[in-house]
């Protein structure tokens, strides 16, 4: 067998690489769009869970970060992230509790928490009053587009807002809500956008004419912060204070899919060897679902490029339209030819776009940033472990 020249040598597989050009052009992009737009920036983490990408994020002018959980959050402030949101509403007692009344305590870290009962603030309220701080809260609203948390907008939002300002130890600071089910096409994100940008900007407006003065008012998912920003820029919606897209960042098949991305603008791949080539009509890579996750991305089944052959895709060969990722187990993955005559060799590198990142990533301790084809710096994954 001819000599290969393997790509990145030093690293063993498989391994997690994240494009540093490309994750810095995403970067770049965002952050010019809410400038201009005047809005403030706040990634979500979730997705990339590790304070390096963070701190690249909030030197291209990100306010700060957005988490999904208190012990996500409690990762980043460990770091010397200052400026965090805990998006999602977890109750706050017992273990979670105990983390939240240490990052209340924190002099030096702004911190700002999710609702959408009072049942939960009520919990903050005792917890914050233990840790002789006022927490910040905002309510989540319900966009109605999907089956998550929030409630709905109109009376229901100013009947717990007028609760939460009764609560002592709490500070009821403004409202929060997340665009989803975003129809991945032009019309269908400015639809998405400008609604959710409506509905916000007529809460914000009934809060205040009620007496209820509020200083956040956040939309802007990965699918949605372009139009968002444009209708800002236009003049319209001046209400509206920031936007929080996570995916873009990143980028993964599953957002290219949901039209939050493009294929190039996916950062992540997923570094393989061919450990088997013995089949003609595959051959066998040493990464399966302890390496990608398990998002088979299902609820694109009736796409007209999802299927190969019956077989689901568990992720994207780069540079390979004629290889088809088919089928995974636990530690290996099967690479099917789609072209007649095609064979790979055993020990040869293959990267593959994963199509959920987040879950890929959320399994790994570290990735690795690359340039040019070379390794230039170790990411730790901050929050690996950490509330997942």
């Amino acid at each position: 067998m001819s000599e290969q020249k393997l790509p990145y040598p030093s690293l063993n597989t498989p391994a997690v690489l994240v494009d540093l050009d490309t994750l810095e052009a995403n970067i770049s992009r965002i952050s010019q769009l809410a400038k201009e737009a005047g809005l403030k920036l706040r990634p979500h983490v979730k997705i990339h869970e590790n304070v390096t990408v963070a701190r690249k994020q909030i030197a291209a002018g990100a306010c700060g970060v957005e988490a999904g959980v208190v012990e996500q959050a409690e990762a980043m402030a460990e770091q010397g992230i200052d400026d965090i949101i805990i998006a999602h509403p977890s109750y706050y007692g017992g273990p979670k509790g105990e983390i939240l009344k240490k990052l209340l305590g924190k002099s030096d870290l702004k911190l700002a928490v999710v609702v959408d009962m009072l049942e939960q603030a009520e919990i903050i309220s005792q917890v914050a009053q233990t840790a002789g701080r006022t927490a910040p809260v905002l309510i989540k609203v319900d966009l109605g587009k999907s089956a998550r948390f929030g409630i709905p907008p109109g009376k229901p939002v100013l009947n717990l807002a007028t609760q939460l300002r009764k609560l002592p130890g709490v500070k009821f600071i403004g409202i929060y809500a997340h665009e989803m089910g975003v129809k991945p096409t032009p019309e269908g994100k400015d639809e998405a956008a400008l609604e959710a940008a409506e509905v916000m900007t007529e809460m914000a407006r009934m809060l205040r004419n009620e007496g209820i003065e509020i200083e956040h008012v956040s939309v802007g998912a990965s699918s949605t912060f372009p139009s968002t920003c444009r209708f800002r820029k236009e003049g319209r919606f001046p209400e509206l204070t920031e936007i929080h897209p996570g995916a873009f960042f990143i980028g993964d098949i599953r957002y290219m899919r949901a039209g939050g991305n493009t294929r190039e603008a996916c950062a992540v791949t997923v570094l393989t060897t061919v450990i088997s080539a013995a089949h003609d009509d595959w051959a066998v890579i040493d990464a399966g679902y302890k390496t990608f996750g398990g998002d088979t991305l299902f609820e694109y089944r009736d796409s007209p490029d999802f299927w190969w052959q019956g077989r689901l895709s568990y992720g994207s060969v780069q540079r390979h339209p004629d290889l088809w990722l088919g089928r995974i187990s636990a530690e290996i993955g099967l690479i099917y030819y789609k072209e007649a005559g095609k064979k790979l060799r055993l020990g040869e590198r293959l990267e593959i776009v994963p199509n959920n990142a987040t879950l890929t990533i959320n399994i790994h301790d570290r990735i690795y940033g690359v340039r040019n084809g070379a390794v230039e710096e170790i990411i730790p994954v901050t929050g690996h472990g950490r509330g997942n």
